[in-house]
């Protein structure tokens, strides 16, 4: 299970004012779910991701992974513990060439069947890049697609996908949502996405709403998809139950 309890973040601007991007948020997340956390942009979805990874260290609260108290964990700690995060814009890595990358994730070397495989997963034509290193000359969404892929590739408890949409076109896009219905299928992987897409939203379990740092809905992908759908619909997306009418 991961637990977050009175978590909070803030950070300085230029002029030395403290700006709180996560207020007082607590969560519960058992082993198994496939999450998906959404709400507008600069509501502070990727700052909580972040600090459950341990980029990103609470200004207050405590995050507990598996009955663990991780909050001062550094991020390779917290990694050991089976926890994986694909960012939003991953790193590159001249000299290293996508099957070692994958074989490393993994934690020994794959044979070329396996490592094909993860990349058919997200909808790379495996043969094509399993041997290019990933430098500059990988598009942005190619590099997305290939992190994805180390991130099936390793053993992991938890598996935290920022955005993982970001500059992929519609038919890998597809192949990807199949991936995670896939690994949601397994049960074996707690699995935390960030997104605004709605494919996505409805094949999670639950559904979870950030704006404005604060947690201001969950529930079930059916109630809370259907809940999110009307908002748009009004044009008053991802406003909290309790939140007044302007």
């Amino acid at each position: 299970m991961l637990k977050l309890e009175n978590v909070s973040f803030s950070a300085q601007t230029e002029n030395g004012e403290s700006v709180e991007i996560i207020d007082n948020i607590n969560l519960e997340i058992d082993d198994g779910d496939f999450v998906v956390i959404t709400g507008p942009n600069g509501g502070g979805k990727s700052t909580l991701a972040r600090l459950i990874m341990g980029i990103e260290q609470p200004t207050s609260g405590r995050i507990y992974y598996k009955g663990i108290d991780i909050t001062n964990l550094p991020v390779n700690e917290r990694a050991a513990l089976g926890i994986g995060y694909a960012f939003q814009q991953p790193a590159r890595f001249k000299g290293l060439t996508v099957r070692s990358l994958i074989s490393l994730a993994h934690g020994s070397e794959l044979p070329e069947n396996e490592c094909c495989s993860y990349l058919t997963r997200v909808g790379l034509c495996s043969m094509d890049y399993l041997n290019r290193e990933v430098d500059t000359s990988l598009s942005g969404g190619e590099v997305k697609r290939i992190e994805i892929a180390t991130l099936m590739a390793r053993d992991l408890g938890l598996a935290i996908f920022d955005e993982p949409e970001a500059g992929i076109d519609l038919w890998s896009f597809s192949m990807l949502v199949e991936s995670f219905k896939q690994m949601a299928k397994a049960g074996d992987k707690t699995i935390i996405i960030i997104s605004h897409q709605e494919r996505l939203m409805s094949i999670a379990d639950e559904i979870i709403v950030i704006a404005d740092g604060k947690l201001t809905k969950r529930g079930p992908s059916s109630e809370i998809f259907t809940e999110l759908i009307g908002e748009f619909n009004k044009g008053c997306s991802f406003r909290g139950e309790n939140d007044e009418e302007n």
